[in-house]
Formats: structure tokens, sequence, C-alpha cells
């Protein structure tokens, strides 16, 4: 996961009209990509190679689908895991994300798994320059600009493409890390939404090859979502807190990171809520007080798991005895998530989850 300052919706189908049309069928509005559009994802076809794209504006050109694929750190999991949700593990030469926990198990040890290349971060928590060049991959994933910040250490894009190395930034966070981002890649980073990870799914689906299986992975999980938007349509939405106590440290008072904006909203909108600070963004989780805290109407409270050695559970026996009149203090109502309201391939469970303990 990575923040915004740097820490850190239908049945499926194949081909492009069965989603399209799937997209209007089911309750609520149309799911939207981040710049307002409602995205295709079809038809699925095979990559014609040379396959020349833009990505935060950098060409790029793929003679074939990459087999040595390095992935930065970046505070994420989110690429990693939608590597392996495509199925394209051994494409892995080094991999450098991981959480150690996950709302999906098979991921930690799907991750586990993969090479590391011995790679190590530098004091900007990411690989340096030295070891990325060293390991000659042929691509390159961040999953922000920054991870190709020359001032932290880093290799820059284009410092790799002389070398003959492709670089790939996850769309999503193109503004992120990017002095010079352009109107339309700052409106991706503010909006980002469950249909943004999908986004990342598809182009790598271009990138590899692999379309017929981004589609239809695309088209579970947006079938799943969209089974809770319809179970959940008319049905009072709640207050939802998200919050990642093993993140305080994002916090300048100490506080749990309340995490909201973004992804975040558009997750617990999707099962059924309404984010107690929706629409905040990076600046709440930075500066949110105590005061704030105690002033805010918290029907569900949502735990994030960070690493494998915190309890959830405890925190969230915590959070209820520092603010009793919370509702959901008053009826012990929260759940608990890892990677899944990130970026990424899971945001289904999520939705899920949340649907679950707001709306029994």
């Amino acid at each position: 996961m990575i923040s915004q300052s740097r820490t850190r919706r239908c049945a499926p189908g194949v081909v492009a009209l069965a989603l399209a049309s799937s997209l209007t069928a089911c309750g609520g509005s149309p799911p939207t990509s981040a710049e307002g559009r409602t995205p295709s994802f079809g038809p699925a076809q095979r990559t014609s190679y040379p396959l020349t794209l833009d990505n935060c504006g950098q060409k790029l050109t793929f003679s074939q689908p990459p087999r040595r694929v390095l992935i930065l750190n970046g505070a994420s999991v989110g690429e990693v895991e939608s590597l392996l949700a495509l199925g394209l593990g051994k494409s892995v030469i080094a991999n450098a994300q991981s959480y150690g926990v996950s709302d999906d198990p098979s991921m930690v040890a799907a991750i586990k798994a993969l090479p590391t290349g011995g790679l190590s971060t530098n004091g900007n928590f990411d690989v340096p320059a030295e070891q990325v060049l060293a390991a000659k991959p042929d691509l390159v994933i961040s999953t922000w600009s920054g991870g190709f910040d020359a001032k932290k250490g880093f290799a820059t894009r284009e410092r790799l493409a002389a070398a003959g190395i492709q670089t790939l930034v996850n769309p999503a966070n193109c503004a992120l890390g990017k002095p010079e981002a352009t109107p339309e890649e700052k409106r991706a980073l503010k909006n980002q939404s469950t249909n943004s990870s999908l986004e990342f799914i598809a182009l790598l689906g271009r990138v590899f090859d692999v379309q017929q299986r981004a589609v239809e992975l695309i088209g579970r999980i947006r079938a799943r979502i969209d089974a809770v938007r319809t179970r959940v349509a008319g049905r009072p939405p709640k207050k939802v807190l998200i919050v990642y106590p093993g993140m305080a440290a994002m916090n300048a008072n100490g506080l749990p990171a309340v995490m909201t904006g973004g992804i975040y909203d558009d997750i617990v909108t999707a099962a059924g809520g309404v984010n107690a600070f929706a629409g905040r963004g990076e600046e709440t989780t930075r500066t949110l007080t105590k005061e704030q805290l105690a002033t805010a109407q918290v029907d569900v409270l949502v735990v994030g798991r960070y690493t494998p050695a915190e309890r959830p559970e405890a925190e969230a026996t915590k959070l209820f005895a520092q603010f009793p009149h919370w509702n959901a203090a008053k009826t012990r109502t929260f759940t608990v998530v890892s990677d899944s309201v990130y970026l990424g391939p899971l945001n289904a469970v999520a939705v899920e989850r949340l649907a679950q303990v707001m709306h029994r």
C-alpha cells in the first residue's frame, strides 16, 4: 500500500459487449474509471508485438512478453499480487513487495515463493539503482513514479531505458513522485477506485499477452462486487471508519492511520456504506486529531492489519474503550482487512467483508 504522501463493478464476460451491457444491468450507478469514464476491458485478443504504449508520459515498446521482471517495493503489494493473479509468477526474477499478511491466505505463500534476487532496500525504502541494474531485468515495475527518482538513490527510467530495460508504473499512481504530473494523472490519483485496480490488470494483460486471462479475472472481480451492490441497494448506509494502527507513523498525532478518499471511499460505497471521513484524502490521514475521531459517527470499525505481528482484535477493543460513544463501540461491530482495500486484485474481498458486517 502506498499513500499519496508516499508512506506507504458487473457480471463477468469475455468480450467488451458482455462487460459493457452488464455495467448498466446491476444495481447502483455504473462504475467509472479514475478519469470519470466507464472503462471497457475487451475484446480479449492476442497482443501484437512490437507493442508501443504510453505510461505516465514515457513511451514504451515491447518486442515480446517480459521474461525477467523486477518488482520494486513502494510500500505496496498490489503489483506483485496482480501479476500472480494473472499467473505470471514465473516471469518474476526479483520481488521486493511483501507484507506477510493478506486477505487471500494463498497470496502470502505465493509471494513468499517468488525469488527476491537478493534485493535489499536503501534508506528510502526501495531498491537502489546498482542492484536493479545488476539484476539485468527486462522490465522493472513500480507502484509509483517516485520509484525511479535518482535523488532517492533509485535508477531513473531514462537510465534503465539506456540499458535496454523497460519500466512500468501503475497508471493510478503516475502523479505520485512526479513533479510534472499532468492534470489527467493528478485526477487519476485523486479519483482512484476499484476500477483503477482493474485497469492495471488489463494493462498487464496487454504487456504480457495474457489478455484473455485479464478479461476473465476482471469479469470475476466485477461480478463479485456488483453482486454485493445489488444485495445492499436501498438499505440505509452505515458510517464506516477504516484505521490501520500499524501505520500510526503516518499521523502527526500518533493515531491509527485513517484511510479515506479514493479507492477507500469507493470500496465502502460498494459495500453499502459511507466513509466516516469521506473525500478527505491524505491530509486527514496526516493531521487527524483525537478530538476529530471522538466526534466522528462510526457504525462500523474496519481495522487494517499491516504486518503479521499485529493483533487487530485487540486494537479494536482498545479503540472501543477510547471512543465508547461510537455506535460501533456500543455494538462491538468491527471487521478486519489487510491488503484488499488497496489497489490490487483483491478489492472484491474487502467489499464482501464490509457488506457482511454492515448489512447482516
